[in-house]
């Protein structure tokens, strides 16, 4: 329900790109409006208008960015004259709208706005979601009125830099679950939840399925597994569990996925730091393989608090093998005291509150509310 009071000031949230980004502007947008402030999303051409929830209810205004980590001379050439171009369209947007502040949740498409924000003596609010401050933030931090941090050791914060713990900010249906008691099967199916990040991963459609085979048919009977892959590759996933006796429902996008979580007793998944917040925050016990490609290892940093909790297994991807993966499954199926145990730790882990920890700072911090 909306705030009935006079309507607040404005605040404009910047993202855009995967849901590391967007689920956290989400969640602080849902967060914000229900204390009465006036919203809006300034993001880039892929961004602008096709956000579902409370990001596709307010005004969107997309302005030019580009990315040039890891590309060509020329395409960073054609990159920067965007991100330029980007600037000056935010710098009208932000001149026009008087905003009270500007919230960026980094990647490049939220550069633009942040550095106009900048320029225009506009405070800015980073939200840093991996373990390790990206790029953009890091660069931008230097000049920030306030960094909220979603894990409790960020790598590359500034010496001096006001910076906060608030968590990752999850959906609300999600963080509903941060209540609900873990029980391990009995009557019901052990359900495994295989999540590949945003770009699907090609290393859980081999070794998964091949885990599985080596299992014995009683323990695949018990299976009912919900996989996560490349759009156009559902049926190539479906045919390598073809000669199991496990249960399958292979996507490439799972529309309700508080729903899953609630029935799910183990998840395999990347560390991206949506992923490793919303299961710690839902509880669930996880077998975690990092990305090893991801920038500054950032998703191995991500899953310290989990692993060292005792709320995960984390297995580098050179050591994601198909056997490995099948006593792991066995001991877990076992030990219903263990899959608990895991739970409780994650629990511990999980910050299921963020959305209200980062407004509250927005407006103690840099509102003076």
């Amino acid at each position: 329900m909306k705030n009935t009071e006079a309507k607040k000031p404005l605040i404009v949230l910047t993202a855009g790109g995967t849901g590391g980004h967007v689920y956290p502007a989400e969640s602080l947008a849902e967060e914000l409006e229900r204390r009465g402030y006036d919203l809006m999303l300034i993001t880039d051409c892929r961004g602008k208008d096709n956000y579902k929830g409370k990001l596709g209810q307010i005004p969107n205004v997309a302005v030019f960015s580009g990315g040039i980590v890891g590309k060509s001379k020329l395409f960073k050439l054609q990159s920067l004259c965007k991100t330029c171009v980007g600037i000056i369209q935010a710098m009208f947007v932000l001149l026009k709208k008087r905003p009270v502040c500007v919230v960026g949740f980094g990647g490049y498409a939220s550069f633009p706005a942040s550095v106009a924000a900048l320029l225009l003596g506009i405070d800015l609010v980073l939200h840093e979601q991996n373990s390790v401050m990206s790029r953009t933030n890091r660069y931008l931090c230097k000049y920030a009125a306030l960094i909220a941090q979603s894990f409790r050791n960020v790598k590359n914060v500034p010496v001096g830099a006001k910076s906060i713990l608030c968590g990752m900010p999850v959906r609300a249906n999600i963080a509903a679950l941060a209540d609900k008691t873990f029980t391990p099967p009995k009557e019901e199916k052990f359900q495994i939840v295989v999540l590949g990040g945003s770009q699907g991963a090609k290393i859980f459609g081999e070794v998964v399925p091949q885990a599985i085979q080596m299992l014995s048919p009683q323990k695949q009977k018990l299976l009912k597994i919900f996989q996560q892959c490349r759009k156009g590759e559902e049926k190539l996933i479906e045919k390598k569990y073809e000669n199991t006796e496990s249960e399958i429902v292979v996507s490439h996008f799972f529309e309700n996925m508080a729903e899953l979580y609630a029935g799910t007793h183990l998840i395999i998944s990347r560390s991206g730091a949506s992923s490793v917040s919303e299961i710690a925050v839902a509880a669930i016990p996880s077998v975690l393989v990092p990305l090893p490609t991801a920038a500054d290892d950032h998703q191995t940093s991500n899953t310290k608090d989990l692993l060292d909790a005792g709320g995960a297994v984390v297995l580098a991807q050179d050591e994601f093998a198909p056997e490995k993966l099948k006593r792991i499954l066995e001991d877990l199926m076992q030990d219903g005291t263990l899959l608990i145990k895991m739970s409780a730790n994650a629990r511990k882990v999980g910050i299921k509150d963020a959305a209200r920890r980062f407004a509250d700072a927005i407006e103690k911090e840099v509102l003076k509310a």
